[in-house]
């Protein structure tokens, strides 16, 4: 289907004649209502639910700060997070 298909569709009054037949301001046959509905889903996006699985896997990289061996590399190493 072009492009000028699509927008002749959208700019008829398709979607206004369905709505006044379902108010009962316009008699449509069966044949009328499925062609008119058909033209439709060629231009409205279909709005069905869909499922989306994602699975999102993270890594990281943690360095823990080496062991002081002794009380004054301990003081040292506290001393200069401050």
């Amino acid at each position: 289907m072009t492009e000028e298909h699509r927008v002749k569709i959208q700019n008829s009054n398709i979607l206004n004649a369905l709505i006044e037949h379902v108010e009962g301001r316009r008699d449509m046959s069966s044949t009328q209502v499925s062609a008119a509905l058909g033209l439709l889903r060629k231009v409205l996006p279909d709005l069905q639910a869909s499922e989306n699985k994602t699975e999102v896997t993270v890594q990281s990289v943690m360095r823990m700060p080496v062991q002081p061996k002794t009380v004054d590399e301990w003081k040292s190493q506290i001393s200069t997070q401050h």
